[in-house]
């Protein structure tokens, strides 16, 4: 009874528009004041959370995808991909893909690869010829790669959470983005193909793909000093980020396409973002602290194992309350959130924690293009000038590939295990 009054709290919190990371951390405070703790122990929390090497990754990722957003970066990587695939039936979208899991690897941010990519390839998908939903609903999708190909926010967030290693939960989520942005690239084709209406373009020149890749080689070479340092075990997850800011600072002004003006502006925008994802850290981590008091995480696992022994059905009945939940929630609420409460119950169902940081952020990611707090929808809109509605109508299929991926994660575990476990 306890538990459910505590979980009604909150759902009347979210419900009436109080900010999550505020609803999340004035009603961990109220819970410890009801127990009798000192509140001293409110801030000592909350700095020992903040107080995170690892977490440190967080503003330096975003940074240098503010900084890359800045420099335009976006537009050399999608003009390298078009002079290799334009000229396939659907290759403009094949390029959006490929270009959206490239600045995926660099970024590890969902809304700055939508943006990225899709400030620069709306214009030219519709000046094609391809139809204007299908292209809103590509770049949407396109974009939630962003937290799933590593470096992804969310799972340094989950690794924080949960105290599992970042790069292996880097190499976990290899498998299942190249998978993803596969399907999604396949899919583009076969649309194109059976009259998604698309304009034939003629095979570019080599002198046109040798100077397109020649500008983007220095983005390219960026992710693999990124990703490459962390798989290397030369750098920590936090120092590759600082490494990979420095270079994009290096890139841009290099190529003379950044200037003060824009370094504040990047600069403030990661800002704005570390800021709400701290806040939201911090308010969960109050949360937290004060349901694991009430034995709240404690009893829904036995609840959860008592009444539900195959881990089977346990996926099932998790998949399908994330689903409910990103209706109304964003990705890092719903990560810090119910990774708590949900992860206590993993051992005793003999659940892979690394793989069920993949399974749960593919189901994040699906939130992200579903209404109505779909955040890539909005960010799509933003860019393209749209109606929400053209959005949501090119996102479901995309929507539905995820969640067939979710499916197949559970049926085939090596496609998240086999990179860090077996290979």
């Amino acid at each position: 009874m306890e538990a459910f009054l505590i979980l009604l709290a909150l759902v009347l919190l979210l419900v009436l528009r109080v900010p999550v990371a505020f609803a999340l951390g004035s009603l961990g405070i109220v819970l410890l004041y009801l127990k009798g703790l000192p509140m001293i122990g409110v801030p000592q929390r909350i700095y020992g959370t903040l107080d995170s090497f690892e977490l440190l990754a967080v503003p330096l990722f975003l940074l240098m995808s503010n900084v890359l957003l800045k420099g335009g970066v976006g537009k050399d990587l999608f003009a390298a991909v078009q002079s290799w695939v334009g000229h396939w039936p659907g290759g403009l979208g094949a390029a959006t893909i490929i270009s959206c899991a490239l600045f995926a690897a660099i970024s590890g941010s969902s809304v700055a690869t939508a943006a990225t990519i899709g400030t620069v390839a709306i214009p030219e998908m519709t000046r094609r010829g391809y139809d204007r939903p299908f292209v809103l609903g590509m770049l949407a999708a396109g974009g939630t790669l962003g937290i799933l190909i590593p470096p992804s926010i969310p799972l340094i967030i989950y690794g924080i959470i949960t105290e599992e290693s970042i790069p292996t939960l880097f190499l976990a989520g290899v498998g299942p983005g190249l998978f993803l942005a596969s399907v999604f690239l396949v899919y583009g084709v076969v649309y194109a193909k059976l009259g998604g209406g698309y304009i034939p373009v003629a095979r570019a020149a080599w002198a046109e793909r040798r100077s397109a890749s020649l500008m983007a080689l220095p983005t390219v070479l960026l992710a693999v000093v990124v990703i490459g340092s962390i798989y290397a075990g030369i750098a920590t997850p936090s120092e590759s980020a600082g490494i990979g800011f420095a270079m994009a600072l290096a890139i841009t002004f290099a190529m003379r396409r950044m200037t003060w003006a824009k370094l504040c502006e990047a600069t403030y925008g990661a800002m704005k973002t570390t800021v709400m994802i701290f806040l939201i850290v911090a308010g969960a981590k109050v949360f937290s602290y004060a349901i694991t008091l009430y034995l709240i995480p404690q009893s829904i696992s036995q609840a959860l194992t008592a009444s539900i022994s195959d881990p089977g059905l346990f996926i099932l009945a998790v998949g399908g309350v994330l689903l409910f939940i990103g209706f109304f929630l964003e990705a890092l609420s719903m990560l810090l959130i119910m990774v708590p409460v949900l992860f206590p119950a993993l051992e005793a169902m003999g659940i892979s924690p690394i793989w069920f940081g993949i399974f749960f952020v593919v189901l994040i990611e699906t939130a992200l293009i579903t209404p109505p707090v779909g955040l890539n929808l909005f960010v799509i809109q933003a860019v393209a000038r749209s109606r929400i509605e053209e959005v949501v109508k090119g996102a479901w299929p995309f929507a539905l590939m995820m969640l067939a991926t979710a499916v197949l994660l559970w049926f085939w575990q090596d496609l998240a295990l086999f990179i860090p476990f077996r290979l």
